[in-house]
This record gives C-alpha cells, sequence and structure tokens, in this order.
C-alpha cells in the first residue's frame, strides 16, 4: 500500500501543476462572464456571436471538467489509502490505473498551443500510385478516419467524392467537426503507405498502395477573406451516385474555380446546388486562408510541411499487412502491431506520438 500512496501524492502534486498549466482557475472565472453573457435578454439577438460563445463555453466546460474530475478522484483515493485498509487494494489499484489514463489525457491537452488548433478539420484524401489498389486504400483511409471521429463522437459531412473506376474512391473531401479536432488530425497530414497481398491481383501478388491525407482548419465565418465574384468560376453539373430512385437528376452539383490561385473545389453530396455552393465556398474560404497565410508569414506552410508526391520514399506512415502485421509512423517511430485496430480507427497512438514529438522541438 505504501507505493500505491507515494503514486497518488505524485499524481495529486502533478494535477495541481497541471492546474497552473492549463489556466483553470482563468478559465473558470471566464467561464462566470460567458454565462453571465448568456443570461442576458439580447444574446439570442445574434445567432452567430451567440453560437461561437457556446462554442467556447463548451470547449472551457470540458478543460475545467476534465481537471476537476481529476483532482476529486485523487482526493477521494487519498481518503481511502489513509485508511490502510488492505481488502481495498485492489480496488484501488484499478482506480489509480483509470486515474493515470485521465492524467495522460489531460496532461496532453497542454500540446494544443497553435491558433488552428481548436477548429474543426477539413480532410481531403486522394489516391495516389497503384491504380485500383491506391483507390481502395483511399477508401480504407476514409473508413479509418470517419471510425475514430465516430469513437470520439465527432460529427463528420462528406463534401465531395470521386469514386474510383473498379473499385474505391480516387479523391475525397470530408468535414469533422468537434474540440480541437485540427489539432489532433494535423499529425495525418502526409502520404500513407499500405503493404498488402492484393485483393484485385488473381496472382495473390504483394502490392505497395500510396494515398495522400491532407488537413486543413476550417475558417471562422468572422475571419475576413475576400472572394471577388470576378474572380471566381462557377460550374454546376449532375451530381453522381448509385443509382435507383434516389439518383440525382439535376444539376446540383457545384464546382468553384478561384482563378487567381488556380484552387479548384467540387461539392455534390448536399441536396441542392445552394447547399453545395455553400460548403464549397466554405472548403475555398479555408483554402485561400492558407494561402494568404504561407504568403504572410509562412506559419502555416511550416505546419503543414513539405508538399511530397505521393509515392515511394515520401511517406509519413506505413501499414504493413503482409507478411506481417506492423503500422509505423516514420516520424516519431511509433509502431503498433495490431494494425487492423489501427485501420479500425485507433490512431490516437500515433496522433500523441506527433504531437509530443513537435511540442520537444
Amino acid at each position: 500500500m505504501e507505493g500505491l500512496k507515494t503514486k497518488i501524492l505524485g499524481l495529486k502534486k502533478q494535477t495541481a501543476d497541471l492546474k497552473k498549466i492549463l489556466k483553470i482557475k482563468q478559465k473558470k472565472e471566464h467561464i462566470e462572464k460567458l454565462e453571465a453573457k448568456i443570461s442576458k435578454s439580447d444574446f439570442w439577438q445574434n445567432n452567430s456571436s451567440s453560437t461561437k460563445v457556446l462554442k467556447e463555453l463548451k470547449q472551457l466546460k470540458n478543460d475545467v471538467g476534465d481537471w476537476d474530475y481529476l483532482d476529486n478522484k485523487l482526493t477521494e483515493l487519498a481518503e481511502f489509502i489513509n485508511m490502510d485498509d488492505d481488502s481495498l487494494e485492489k480496488e484501488i489499484r484499478r482506480e489509480v490505473s483509470k486515474i493515470e489514463k485521465k492524467y495522460k489525457s489531460l496532461e496532453l491537452k497542454t500540446l494544443f498551443s497553435s491558433e488552428f488548433d481548436k477548429a474543426n478539420a477539413i480532410i481531403e484524401i486522394n489516391s495516389g500510385a497503384g491504380g485500383t489498389e491506391a483507390c481502395d486504400w483511399a477508401l480504407m483511409l476514409f473508413r479509418m478516419y470517419i471510425r475514430w471521429a465516430e469513437e470520439k463522437e465527432f460529427k463528420t459531412k462528406v463534401v465531395n467524392q470521386v469514386q474510383g473506376d473498379e473499385a474505391g474512391i480516387k479523391n475525397i473531401t470530408f468535414f469533422i467537426e468537434g474540440i480541437r479536432v485540427y489539432g489532433l488530425l494535423k499529425s495525418e497530414r502526409g502520404v500513407h503507405r499500405l503493404v498488402r497481398i492484393s485483393p484485385f491481383d488473381s496472382s495473390r501478388r504483394r502490392h505497395t498502395s500510396f494515398a495522400s491525407v491532407d488537413v486543413i482548419p476550417e475558417i471562422e465565418e468572422d475571419i475576413d477573406i475576400e472572394i471577388k465574384p470576378q474572380e471566381v468560376r462557377v460550374d454546376t453539373y449532375r451530381a453522381s451516385g448509385a443509382g435507383g430512385q434516389h439518383v440525382n437528376v439535376t444539376d446540383s452539383a457545384v464546382r468553384v474555380t478561384h482563378i487567381p490561385s488556380g484552387i479548384v473545389v467540387s461539392c455534390q453530396n448536399e441536396r441542392s446546388q445552394h447547399q453545395n455552393k455553400h460548403a464549397a465556398f466554405k472548403v475555398l474560404k479555408a483554402k485561400l486562408y492558407e494561402l494568404k497565410e504561407e504568403e504572410k508569414q509562412d506559419e502555416l506552410k511550416k505546419m503543414k510541411g513539405k508538399k511530397q508526391k505521393i509515392e515511394w520514399g515520401s511517406q509519413v506512415r506505413s501499414y504493413i499487412l503482409h507478411p506481417y502485421l506492423l503500422v509505423k509512423d516514420h516520424r516519431t517511430g511509433v509502431e503498433n502491431h495490431n494494425a487492423e485496430a489501427v485501420l479500425d480507427g485507433g490512431i490516437d497512438d500515433f496522433i500523441w506520438g506527433y504531437l509530443k514529438a513537435k511540442s520537444q522541438k
């Protein structure tokens, strides 16, 4: 029991240190101010402003709630351990194990310091070298991120996708909305390599496929990005679908081309042309903001890293399914031999490994 006492006291001290780093006291004071603001009769008159305040309040409460839970649990465990009841040792050890995981999760919140880390994320996946194999690999990556988001209870929305000629997808653009999504998923930017026995090869040979993942932050509506009408070409076309009674028979899909930059954004998954146009301009705005920041201060360029070809030698992570099972991040050295679990959304170890490595540079 003595060892448990030392561990609990150590966690208690570390949690107190985290209180200062995470500025819990200041956040509690800010929560009170926001709640007072919400209680005013005119708060709901400006929908855009009220939404922003509610989003900020939710994030602050999330941080404070996690810290309060941890602190209360440790106080409770300290009381139990002081009872010197050996019959409680097994239960206390189990609770300490849970607390250590909770502490680790809270500690990692200190890694989110970038201006964009709190934002939702816009993700683009493009198949690379490997033909049908690469298109199937792009679809596998999309499924991996969707399963990861579902486990975290984040919202997802596909805005555009182009199917592969035989299987999979050539490219796909989708949103993931939730607390610090961009801060988490910026670790996924780069080329991802898959090695496996091809299900499309009758000779059962081993194939290597590539797909690129790009992650950019969704830009808030109040950030001023000028998009001049004369610099944009908007084309409409018939959205592709799987057929059947719900196939789209109107030109509801939208392709927006920003002529000065050459950026092209397509959207076809919303119900109407108006909704598709709105979603496409939201993605365009995020891309133009990214471009603007790169030109102005090179900040996002450092975050994004060097653009790489979607081929051999440029990958940030490898997923090997044959002749053995291994997923390895080449930037951090983090490995996981349970490749199936990783492809089922278990990418947290790679995310945290990347964030920790970046924080130490």
